[in-house]
């Protein structure tokens, strides 16, 4: 099975026709997806300028939906290596218990989900190596805030789990991405359940 690399470089290639190299795109996803398949894949669609099913877009169009998954790729590995030290650092001197930060990076381990949103169609309008690098911030201060750590916004809603989403969480109501709990306060998260609950009382 190819790796991420060698499915960017099917991306650039020019002999390839733009088919192939669209593939080839999709199938980055499968090692790389920041908001999950889905959600990065319409990010990077709509962010490129390329209809999602699109079966034979603007090669041009792909290398710059390309660039960026790559650009977000590099910071999180280099994040991933930083983790990867700091444990190392941490356990030779008798910290063995794992915090809150250790407990996201484990689940979002091999780039997959860790800014997850509420819908494919809905997730933040930056640059994704900007929303990464604005969650790793959040997380590395460990101070639980009352805005999203991506757009600012004071509004969330707490996402229940169901087979349509990638988890259950408070959800940004701007931007529709999913804050870890821990980045949040108690009383945000507790306001963020009383939106869901009087969303479904309205519902019924």
């Amino acid at each position: 099975m190819a790796g991420f690399r060698a499915l960017a470089e099917q991306v650039r290639n020019p002999r390839l026709v733009a088919t192939q190299r669209r593939t080839a795109l999709r199938k980055c996803l499968e090692r790389f997806a920041p908001y999950g398949h889905r959600a990065t894949w319409h990010h990077l669609c709509t962010r490129a300028g390329i209809a999602t099913q699109d079966r034979d877009p603007d090669p041009e169009r792909l290398m710059a939906a390309l660039a960026e998954l790559e650009e977000a790729r590099t910071l999180w590995l280099a994040y991933e290596e930083q983790c990867a030290a700091r444990r190392r650092k941490e356990k030779y001197h008798g910290i063995r218990q794992p915090g809150a930060l250790d407990e996201w990076h484990r689940r979002t381990w091999g780039g997959c989900d860790i800014v997850p949103c509420e819908s494919p169609q809905r997730h933040p309008a930056a640059r994704l190596a900007v929303v990464l690098r604005r969650m790793i911030a959040a997380m590395e201060a460990g101070r639980p805030r009352r805005d999203c750590p991506v757009c600012g916004s004071t509004h969330f809603a707490w996402l229940p789990e169901s087979p349509d989403s990638p988890a259950a969480g408070p959800a940004c109501r701007q931007c529709g991405v999913l804050a870890p709990v821990s980045v949040l306060t108690p009383e945000v998260l507790m306001a963020a359940d009383r939106v869901h609950r009087a969303g479904a009382f309205a519902a019924a």
